[in-house]
């Protein structure tokens, strides 16, 4: 049948029809299924593990999820392969390990507990050591009688009581057996009454703290005639 027209014409109008009915037509919406279960197959679903650039761009600046990716992935021998010897050798060290390691820090809490006591001791007897020419000067008062009585004899019963809480001992007897570990001789003189080496008077007072002495008492020496 012969066609009124061209053909072309003809064509472009039926295809205009069509693109203004399918415009005319309602859409229909779309539908996203964002169940975490399949309906289906019953299974749960993983959305994360989609990939989403955004989100791996995101993950891999992130060092603490990087980390945790590593450890999640090292395979970690089951106990009871341990148990069962296939890996007896590797886990004697570790213990060996453990052991030294064990002793090591508590050697070194030892250490550090030395080094704190010894440290606090030092300090006291600096201390005391600056306190020394103070005592002296007190002694000196008391023989010359100036802290028989008053304010400044209380004060200084109060210093020497205060000194001893620390650990500070007087070295002033006499008639005892002369040590040169405590005594400093600054004369002798022949003793009639003396078999041995004896502190017959204190010149100055010594001092020790425990053990250690601060101070060498100066005396004057008894000798055997």
């Amino acid at each position: 049948m012969p066609h009124h027209g061209n053909e072309e014409e003809h064509g472009s109008s039926e295809d205009r029809r069509d693109a203004e009915q399918r415009a005319n037509e309602p859409q229909k919406p779309i539908i996203h299924d964002n169940r975490k279960v399949d309906p289906e197959t019953g299974k749960a679903r993983h959305p994360d593990q989609e990939s989403h650039p955004d989100q791996e761009s995101a993950d891999s600046g992130d060092a603490l999820s990087q980390v945790e990716d590593i450890l999640n992935s090292a395979e970690v021998p089951a106990a009871e392969s341990v148990a069962q010897g296939a890996d007896q050798a590797e886990a004697e060290e570790l213990k060996n390990d453990l052991r030294r390691l064990q002793a090591e820090y508590v050697n070194y809490r030892k250490r550090v507990e030395r080094d704190r006591a010894v440290a606090g001791e030092m300090a006291v007897i600096g201390v005391l050591n600056s306190l020394l020419p103070v005592l002296d000067d007190v002694d000196a008062a008391r023989q010359h009688g100036d802290l028989s009585d008053g304010p400044f004899a209380a004060i200084a019963a109060k210093l020497e009581n205060a000194v001893k809480t620390y650990g500070l001992v007087r070295i002033d007897e006499t008639g005892v057996e002369f040590d040169p570990t405590i005594h400093e001789a600054l004369i002798q003189q022949p003793g009639a009454d003396v078999e041995i080496d004896t502190v017959s008077q204190v010149l100055r007072s010594g001092y020790k703290s425990g053990d250690r002495v601060l101070r060498a008492a100066q005396v004057i020496v008894a000798v055997p005639a």
